[in-house]
């Protein structure tokens, strides 16, 4: 920065061409790191070189804003820092509002939280810049409720606008909060509503942030909204955003006397509500403690150090467990037939395929009695043994309830649960099986080549035999795997067929292409997993095709937790039919299918998407180069 002796008048019209030149040619970096600290210093008490560095931005062309305007937002300190240098350039210069005002917070989603955080304060830090920021906050408040938006951009970027929102409402004043109380209620109702709708659990909890937030300014002596979810460091950090940190604290290195009564006056104010509780939780802690002063301290208990619990005897045959269910008013022998149903159903199949349909039906809708510990680990269990005892009437039994009216979602999706875990297991080697649900695992031992208990005796006998015997070929002897019949082969049919056939016929309380799309998330990465455990199995190309064809007519289905799944289907698909079948039997379908990925990967706004794409292209690219490497 040069200085101009005299007091004489001067243009800097042409530093600051040179400046935007420099900025968009790729060298914003290295010259704006210069003179950013160098500029904050110089502003910081001279009111000359704060209006020398309004009218050296001001006079960059519209061209050059961008890149000048946002390299200042990216280096400065903080948001007054800032506004000492840019001024009221975003009121004066269309550009630069649009930059700052659409721009980087609408279209782009790539800066950091600090960025955020200087954008936004610098434009809370003036009355005239502060009708922009409530321009802002509406703006973002639209986008956040839009159902399009939600569906169509990705989670990043729906977070960047989650944090941008919060930190506009740390900025609002009482008598601005007042006169928009009304927009922000219908915005957080809207807007809440379609972030609950996802099939995303960061989205919904998003969703959930943000209108308690909204929901905390808006209504600060009544009732505010409350959510459940899981507290960790995202959703703290976003809390965070909502309390406004000054500059000033940073607490240096203080001595040891005063250090904590300087770090307290440093803090964030805390909000009245806070205080409101605080006093609230001080006066209940010392009602409670006049109420123990008053308790029955001086009765004496009676000693149960002898008794013992009752067992109640579980039913020891399927009928029995059956009415216990079905019919009894005894809540103990409830409980404990729930505990007992699966090791009963395997111990007794023969019994338990007599009234197998029954039983499902039972399980399917059995609720909870009393507060078991697992109680839908337990069912689930039981429905999985049934199911795998007697697969074929069960499994058509619980796909056409599938489709069926008066069902839950939450059963619908106990249904794909069950088909996939007997579907698993069915899957399995049979001693697999038993060793995997038997309560304590009998210890197998096996010789694995090279372990160390192993070494010396083999090596003694390998030399022995060496010295001895002539070799022509020698193998390495490895431990035998256990093989059997895979017994999902005969009756994967009646698991995937069902499942894919009326997926398209709206019922009253249930439309899968409509408002029901997390079940049909749900239905697409359960067929998914089922055409991957079809591998080596009779039907599994005529699976293929069929789930080829089910993938096509949904491709470009609106939700991206359903596209997740298609794609997963693809590589389910690829894995398990056999590539001569797939070239032979679906050329043009598997040409389609790699134009359609291809636009996935260019095109689709979720991440994971794009990455499920890239990965079926590049496996059906390993598959056409197997099969030529085959000898004919």
């Amino acid at each position: 920065v040069c200085f101009i002796p005299g007091g004489l008048d001067c243009s800097i019209s042409f530093v600051s061409h040179v400046l935007g030149k420099v900025c968009i040619h790729g060298r914003q970096k290295e010259i704006l790191s210069v003179l950013v600290p160098r500029l904050t210093d110089l502003t910081k008490s001279d009111c000359i070189w704060q209006r020398i560095c309004w009218r050296l931005v001001e006079c960059v062309p519209d061209r050059w804003m961008e890149a000048v305007v946002l390299g200042f937002v990216q280096r400065a300190p903080g948001a007054d820092v800032l506004s000492r240098l840019l001024g009221n350039l975003v009121v004066k210069n269309k550009k630069a509002q649009f930059v700052v005002t659409q721009k980087v917070l609408l279209l782009q989603y790539c800066h950091t939280t600090a960025v955020l955080q200087n954008l936004l304060g610098y434009l809370s830090l003036d009355s005239l810049r502060r009708a922009l920021l409530i321009k802002v906050l509406q703006e973002l408040l639209e986008t956040w409720g839009s159902s399009s938006a939600v569906k169509h951009s990705p989670p990043e970027q729906q977070q960047y606008i989650s944090k941008a929102i919060l930190i506009c409402l740390s900025h609002l004043k009482e008598p601005e909060i007042e006169s928009c109380r009304q927009e922000l209620l219908t915005s957080m109702m809207e807007g809440v509503k379609c972030h609950l709708d996802s099939n995303l659990p960061q989205i919904r909890r998003l969703g959930m942030i943000v209108a308690e937030s909204i929901s905390s300014k808006i209504n600060t002596d009544g009732p505010v909204l409350k959510f459940q979810y899981e507290e960790d460091d995202e959703a703290r950090e976003l809390k965070s955003l909502l309390v406004q940190t000054p500059p000033s604290c940073v607490v240096p290195s203080l001595p040891d006397d005063n250090r904590n009564e300087k770090a307290d006056a440093a803090r964030p104010l805390v909000l009245e509500s806070n205080k409101k509780s605080h006093t609230t939780a001080l006066v209940m802690s010392d009602e409670e403690s006049d109420a123990e002063l008053d308790s029955d301290d001086d009765l004496i208990p009676y000693d149960m150090s002898e008794d013992k619990e009752l067992k109640i005897k579980a039913p020891v045959y399927i009928r029995d467990c059956i009415e216990v269910l079905t019919g009894s008013e005894d809540v103990d022998k409830w409980e404990a037939t729930v505990k007992t149903l699966e090791s009963l159903v395997r111990k007794n199949p023969a019994a338990t395929r007599e009234v197998s349909v029954e039983l499902a039906k039972i399980l399917l809708h059995l609720e909870e009695k009393t507060c078991i510990e697992g109680f839908v680990e337990l069912r689930q269990r039981a429905q999985v043994a049934v199911l795998t005892t007697d697969p074929i009437p069960v499994a058509k039994y619980l796909t056409s309830q599938f489709y069926s009216l008066n069902y839950s979602l939450r059963q619908r999706m106990d249904i794909l649960d069950v088909l996939v875990l007997a579907a698993q297991e069915l899957s399995y080697p049979k001693s697999h099986r038993k060793t995997k649900h038997s309560g304590a695992q009998n210890p197998c031992i096996q010789l694995l080549p090279g372990s160390d208990s192993s070494k010396d005796w083999r090596r003694i006998v390998d030399e022995r035999i060496k010295s001895k015997t002539r070799r022509f070929a020698t193998g390495q002897s490895q431990a035998e795997l256990a093989s059997g019949p895979n017994e999902f082969n005969s009756v994967v049919g009646h698991f995937f067929f069902p499942l894919i056939q009326h997926f398209d016929r709206p019922l009253t309380t249930f439309d899968l292409l409509g408002e029901d799309h997390f079940v049909l998330g749900r239905l697409v990465h359960t067929l998914a997993i089922l055409m991957y455990l079809a591998v080596n199995t009779v039907a599994v190309t005529a699976m293929g095709r069929a789930l080829l064809e089910f993938v096509w007519a949904l491709r470009f289905h609106t939700d991206s937790y359903v596209r997740q799944g298609l794609l997963s289907c693809i590589s389910s698909m690829l894995l398990s039919v056999p590539t001569e079948r797939l070239l032979q039997d679906m050329t043009e379908e598997l040409l389609e299918t790699q134009s359609w990925l291809g636009d996935v990967v260019e095109k689709d706004p979720d991440g994971d998407c794009r990455r499920l794409a890239l990965q079926n292209l590049l496996l059906m690219e390993n598959l056409k180069k197997k099969l030529k490497t085959v000898p004919s």
